[in-house]
């Protein structure tokens, strides 16, 4: 499993990385000024739509029933369940991009109600809604492909899918945007087209195991009614995280001009480590454990819980403590070009040090919840997410005075905290998952490790005044020294302490 987690990371890592380029160009040509703001916002919605149907609470709920299908019935069964599930999604998601596209105005006063100040920044929000949302259908409909191929074990090539998105809006800045009266339309053009390239990148790999059939609408299907059933509870319990940044959205937009986008790419550099460990991890989990519970064996289903947990801990707390510490010097060796000035680096330096604390719950929200789901336990993670969220909208609305936009970030962080315990202690009263031993002394050895790295990263990496007089160049030579000799010395510090990794390798 380590493996096939290790593909999935691997294969992210390099649509991370070129999402990195992405949003360098988008910063040098937009920066963070109001048509960043529109078009961040625009993005947002259909995105947070994204991750709140389909990679959520979707995914979630299809993985559990399609591992079933494919224990107990037949490859035709499979095949009908696959072309039933795909036609129902599409209609359903075609009918909401149509509805939000005739609402768009209704729905940019919805979540960036304070545009109404700027009515030129609010009518561009729109215009750019109207195109962005038609990614919802074609990204969704890839997620659902995706689902499908990594429950036949297939996970390296869905893992690719972001990459052409990131192509096509790096291409849509660079080539078309110096053509159009309005430049910042083209990246709205170029989402689009990296949502239609994500699905059909993906269709080949979805022939080669027989499931490449003609949709079908089957909202009577009873394996599609199985999944509508647990998927309705599941976008609360699955998307939390999104939508406490939804939330954040609306209220950056009454702050000063530039705080939606200063909060956008502290997000980014959160979600680098996000992405590329916990969602490997949690793109793994899920079908294993499904196949586990239907099978019968509940030790094995906590061993594995067990097994993703203390990866989370050995790779989110450097990570997060790396981020907080490297908060300036990512900021200004990534962004640090054209329109994104020195001030956009230091305000949004402000949110990446309330986001990365946060990011150890990030990552075991992700673990934690299969949990429930491959169990097809889809109430529990409803009612423990609707706590966090009430718990960040009321720290959100304090926070934001004394901390503006750094408040709203510092908010997510602490309700994600909130919901991941809540999880943990659910599994654990409900007897699903019991700790192996040896916690306390893994943990130890983790965080001095994670401590003598910190410490060189402090001595090391200097002040912000120092990276902000360098070039690109030299920055990005400077980030990978110290990148490199962080991970060397907590890696080294691991080796010191004996930490045992052919316990890490297998559930």
């Amino acid at each position: 499993m380590l493996r096939s987690a290790a593909a999935v990371g691997a294969a992210t890592t390099s649509s991370r990385v070129l999402g990195y380029v992405r949003d360098m160009v988008i910063a040098t040509t937009f920066g963070a000024g109001p048509a960043a703001d529109a078009f961040f916002v625009a993005f947002r919605i259909p995105n947070f739509l994204r991750r709140l149907f389909a990679e959520g609470a979707f995914t979630q709920a299809f993985v559990p029933v399609l591992t079933e299908y494919r224990t107990v019935r037949t490859q035709a069964e499979v095949r009908d369940l696959v072309a039933h599930v795909l036609g129902t999604l599409a209609v359903v998601l075609l009918a909401v991009a149509v509805l939000a596209v005739l609402a768009a105005p209704l729905l940019v006063w919805l979540l960036a109600p304070g545009f109404g100040n700027d009515p030129a920044r609010g009518e561009l929000t729109g215009t750019l809604l109207r195109i962005t949302f038609w990614y919802l259908p074609l990204v969704s409909l890839a997620a659902a492909v995706g689902g499908v191929l990594n429950t036949f074990g297939r996970y390296f090539t869905p893992a690719l899918t972001p990459l052409f998105l990131n192509l096509a809006m790096i291409a849509a800045a660079l080539w078309l945007a110096p053509q159009l009266n309005v430049p910042v339309l083209a990246l709205a053009i170029g989402v689009v087209c990296g949502g239609l390239l994500q699905l059909l990148w993906q269709l080949p790999s979805l022939s080669s195991i027989g499931c490449l059939t003609r949709p079908r609408l089957g909202f009577g299907h009873p394996g599609v009614r199985r999944i509508m059933g647990l998927m309705v509870p599941g976008i609360f319990g699955s998307s939390v995280a999104q939508i406490n940044l939804m939330f954040d959205t609306i209220l950056a937009s009454f702050l000063v001009t530039g705080s939606v986008s200063w909060l956008y790419y502290a997000d980014r550099l959160v979600e680098f480590p996000l992405g590329v460990l916990a969602i490997a991890f949690a793109t793994v989990i899920l079908p294993r454990l499904s196949q586990q519970h239907a099978g019968g064996d509940d030790q094995a289903f906590s061993r594995t819980l067990d097994w993703g947990l203390r990866w989370v801990v050995l790779v989110g707390a450097p990570a997060a403590l790396a981020l907080l510490i490297l908060a300036g010097p990512l900021l200004s060796t990534l962004f640090n070009y054209g329109a994104f000035d020195a001030n956009s680096v230091v305000m949004a330096r402000r949110a990446l040090w309330a986001f990365a604390p946060g990011l150890l719950a990030f990552m075991a929200i992700k673990v934690l919840v299969p949990g429930y789901y491959a169990r097809q336990d889809t109430r529990t993670p409803v009612r423990i997410g609707i706590i966090a969220m009430l718990t960040n909208m009321v720290l959100a609305l304090t926070l934001i005075w004394p901390f503006e936009h750094a408040g709203l970030a510092a908010a997510t962080s602490l309700a994600a905290y909130l919901n991941a315990l809540l999880l943990l202690r659910g599994l654990r009263r409900s007897g699903v998952y019991r700790p192996q031993s040896g916690w306390p002394r893994f943990a130890a050895r983790v965080v001095t490790a994670t401590a003598v790295m910190g410490c060189v990263l402090w001595l090391g990496t200097g002040s912000l005044d120092d990276w902000l007089l360098r070039s690109g160049a030299e920055r990005l030579a400077h980030m990978a020294l110290w990148v490199a000799s962080g991970g060397a010395c907590y890696a080294a510090t691991l080796l010191l302490l004996r930490l045992p990794l052919a316990a890490l390798r297998h559930p």
